[in-house]
């Protein structure tokens, strides 16, 4: 019997990732693999693998395809990085990290998607992932420094607190929204120093928390 699903996930591949400059490899295998109508509401999972954002639930998304995949390419994500997942909602992000990185943590905000994702990477077998549940804009400095953070929506700013908690030559990757118009950045620290590179342009949700301070104005 045919996998309607394996089906759609080699079409997504095909289709929405390799045409849009993310090379074979360790990225698109991850993104062949992974089920991710798993982690999408049982009404959406005929079209999990639209190249669309998808709701889940709660103003809460899972990223579309071609931009998930594009900035964990940019990550240069390696076998022995530690990975912060910013609001992988049910998890789907931290599933497909974990098979990049030694140490994937997924930092969700939303106490149901956090049992949700939970739940969801101990049916796969995903050992080398954990879901913690807290405030997304202050990562989790406790358990850094990381070799890479990746933020899972559009953010207004990229808070210091989260690139402090980045290794030496640490990776952020994250679509910051400048004049409404977001652009996926890739962040790089060269010791107390900060660079920034932008990407490309993604019109994708924001996440909850990143807001930019509003200036008083008479």
């Amino acid at each position: 019997m045919t996998d309607l699903f394996a089906v759609a996930r080699r079409h997504m591949v095909e289709s929405q990732i390799l045409p849009n400059k993310v090379s074979e490899g360790p990225v698109v295998e991850a993104m062949a693999t992974i089920p991710r109508e798993r982690f999408v509401p049982k009404a959406y999972r005929g079209v999990a693998y639209v190249d669309d954002d998808l709701p889940i639930g709660d103003g809460r998304y899972l990223l579309e395809p071609v931009v998930l995949a594009r900035m964990v390419e940019a990550a240069e994500i390696t076998k022995d990085d530690l990975v912060l997942d910013v609001g992988p909602a049910t998890g789907y992000s931290t599933a497909v990290l974990a098979t990049l990185a030694n140490t994937v943590v997924g930092l969700e905000t939303a106490p149901d998607l956090a049992a949700k994702a939970t739940e969801l990477l101990a049916s796969l077998g995903v050992d080398n992932a954990a879901i913690i549940e807290g405030p997304l804009e202050q990562g989790l400095p406790d358990q850094g420094p990381f070799d890479v953070i990746i933020l899972q929506g559009a953010v207004e700013v990229v808070p210091q607190a989260l690139l402090d908690q980045l290794a030496p030559e640490g990776r952020l990757l994250a679509v910051v929204i400048e004049d409404g118009v977001g652009k996926a950045s890739r962040y790089l620290r060269i010791d107390d120093r900060f660079g920034r590179r932008v990407l490309f342009d993604a019109g994708v949700p924001r996440l909850p928390g990143f807001r930019r301070e509003r200036e008083f104005q008479f």
